[in-house]
């Protein structure tokens, strides 16, 4: 699969962008783990023109993640262009625009998918935004608002006809946010609609090799993008193309591998970001990878109070010797985004 002239490969798996979840530790995590494309957090065009800090640190982008995209959101068109030319600048392999946010704040005020309430201003949009950058602009959107406008088969023909290089497409609609079941029959339909020649990439409720799998092949998109999946579990991709090449399961990983990928991430959230300020944020991370273990709450409750680079890694040490040998229920979901 090709987006403009980025080769990823057959099949590729793509990690979806996320607010507070995909920054550049947890990227790095998913990289090793074999990540084929990954995104930043999602920006504020608002913000980035008015060189907010929190939307600017966002555009850091290292090497090591190539290729990676950086996803842009707002409901202005003027302030959307101005920001994907800042962020053309921070040397991304493309722009992604965001109209698939389901979140009350940002889709009420006619942004994320918001934007599906003004399909003609969602196009116009997106051409100008192709027109503002000499770099690939992809788009992540929803089926929908609503079970009454579930457009997509047209959206997709009308985001082609301005330039975009792929779409992404949640089997969800905006009114659904993440209840329910996602519905990839029209991912299908939008894949094999014959005036489509982009590369059609689907999300939602991919959460285990299987499936990822069957929508391969049940609907023949040309990627899969993962999103809550990976809280906790940034080795979905492994698991997936262990699946893929050998037609079984990979074995799960104990309790002393997670915790030492636990520590990895956790060091990396340090150096990104500083120590304060990298282990707060590794608090929504840090209870994830242990979700299932029967007993956990102290330790739990400890982890997420505790600001001391030393006492957090002598509390993962209890972790790995306590819960040695067990094989956690990964089915349950992880707390803090379930």
């Amino acid at each position: 699969m090709r987006i403009g002239s980025i080769d990823l490969g057959e099949k590729p798996l793509l990690l979806a962008p996320m607010e507070d979840v995909t920054d550049p530790s947890f990227r790095y995590l998913c990289k090793q783990f074999g990540a084929d494309m990954m995104y930043t957090e999602f920006v504020n065009s608002d913000g980035l023109i008015r060189d907010a800090s929190s939307c600017q640190v966002k555009l850091n982008i290292y090497e090591h993640e190539r290729p990676i995209g950086i996803q842009l959101y707002g409901h202005i068109i003027e302030s959307m262009v101005e920001a994907c030319k800042i962020a053309t600048q921070a040397n991304p392999d493309l722009i992604d625009i965001n109209f698939g946010c389901p979140v009350k704040k940002i889709a009420n005020r006619g942004a994320g998918s918001g934007m599906m309430k003004d399909i003609p201003k969602m196009v116009e949009m997106t051409r100008q935004i192709v027109n503002a950058t000499h770099i690939p602009v992809t788009v992540k959107t929803r089926l929908g608002w609503d079970n009454e406008s579930k457009y997509i088969v047209s959206i997709a023909e009308q985001l082609q006809d301005v330039g975009i290089k792929a779409l992404t497409i949640h089997g969800r609609t905006r009114a659904q946010l993440y209840k329910g079941q996602a519905d990839w029959s029209l991912i299908g339909d939008v894949k094999s609609n014959p005036r489509m020649h982009i590369p059609i990439i689907g999300n939602g409720d991919i959460d285990s090799p299987e499936k990822a799998v069957e929508m391969f092949n049940k609907y023949g998109v040309d990627a899969i993008m993962i999103g809550r999946a990976t809280y906790g579990r940034p080795w979905i991709f492994k698991e997936i193309k262990h699946y893929m090449q050998n037609g079984e399961r990979m074995n799960p990983f104990t309790v002393e591998e997670k915790v030492a990928i636990a520590k990895e991430h956790l060091l990396k959230s340090m150096e990104f970001k500083g120590d304060r300020r990298g282990i707060l944020e590794m608090r929504r991370h840090l209870t994830c990878y242990f979700k299932g273990l029967p007993n956990f709450k102290e330790l739990r409750l400890r982890l997420v109070t505790s600001d001391c680079p030393d006492e957090l890694n002598d509390i993962l040490n209890i972790v790995a010797e306590r819960y040695a040998g067990v094989v956690p229920d990964e089915s349950i979901n992880p707390s803090p985004w379930a």
